[in-house]
């Protein structure tokens, strides 16, 4: 039996989960909704994959669901977990005031429109992070290395036949590399913007999708790609499903003053700073595209063109 003061720390979760626009639904029914989708209906490499290819089904995630917000802005909207207004940013201070210290990831997809529409999608560890884990590498890497490894696997699980052949089945990309990515980063926080408007293809297929934004059911894992045997097999961060999106429910946001910004940034503490302080300790060295490790050839390599790697 769940002791009460554990109950009261999950209570935040359940209610910034209920708090969007966008309401949190059954995986299995959820228009104009989101949830949480089971990891098995992604396939990721297995603990074999370097030898033989194989894939398994993905299994539990290494973070909890948090919340998910279909939102608008005057401009493009990034740095959501720098805004002192974001609901989620509230909640993290808030739990920090009580003691506790949650992390969380927001995966922040900014849909190319003239209304500068994003989908976000935030996830939460309430357990301390191994020094030994890809998340620890991945988190103290720099963007270099993050954007060799940060992978997304899509999937529209039901929408017109012209969207489905577009963005093909289990699609697969390494998110760095196909599209432009900011790296929003704090002590209790990553925040990841997407910019898919940066890619030819991806803007192309997202502008084909939003028009039948209200019929489409779809599938977002985001993971870390493993590259050796130690790292494998591969587990899902955390995965999204949005279903019947209604670009009149996207909700109105006001974005913070650029002072603002830089004052509150200047008074967070922040890991970036804590990596810069390590590589100019003698013997520290800086991770760049040289020292990360070839991309291995693999299924999602074989089975897919350059072209399709680009796709969302």
């Amino acid at each position: 039996m769940a002791k009460p003061e554990q109950n009261q720390e999950h209570e935040w979760i359940e209610r910034v989960k209920s708090e969007g626009a966008v309401p949190l639904l059954e995986p299995e029914y959820c228009p104009n909704g989101w949830a949480s989708p089971p990891g098995d209906v992604f396939l990721v490499r297995g603990p074999e994959y370097l030898k033989t290819k194989g894939k398994i089904p993905g299994g539990d995630y290494l973070l909890k669901p948090l919340g998910f917000d279909w939102i608008k802005g005057p401009t493009k909207v990034s740095e959501i977990l720098n805004n002192p207004k974001n609901r989620v940013r509230r909640a993290l201070e808030d739990e920090y005031s009580r003691g506790h210290k949650p992390f969380i990831w927001a995966f922040n997809l900014q849909v190319p429109s003239k209304e500068n529409y994003s989908a976000v999608a935030y996830f939460v560890s309430l357990e301390p992070i191994p020094e030994d884990s890809l998340i620890n590498k991945f988190l103290n890497g720099d963007d270099a290395f993050r954007n060799s490894r940060l992978k997304l696997i899509a999937n529209i699980f039901k929408g017109p036949w012209i969207v489905r052949k577009a963005v093909g089945e289990q699609a697969i990309c390494i998110i760095g590399r196909a599209l432009t990515c900011k790296y929003c980063t704090g002590e209790n926080f990553i925040e990841v913007d997407i910019d898919i408007g940066s890619s030819m293809v991806a803007n192309a297929i997202v502008h084909l999708a939003f028009g039948y934004l209200t019929t489409l059911t779809v599938d977002l894992a985001f993971l870390i790609e493993g590259q050796t045997e130690s790292e494998l097999p591969e587990q899902i961060l955390g995965a999204i499903r949005f279903s019947n999106l209604n670009a009149a429910s996207a909700r109105q946001i006001e974005l913070p003053s650029e002072r603002s910004t830089e004052n509150l940034r200047a008074s967070t503490p922040n890991r970036f700073w804590k990596s810069i302080s390590q590589l100019i300790k003698p013997g520290a060295h800086e991770i760049d595209s040289n020292s990360i490790p070839p991309r291995v050839n693999g299924a999602d390599d074989l089975d897919k063109s350059s072209k399709d790697v680009n796709k969302l």
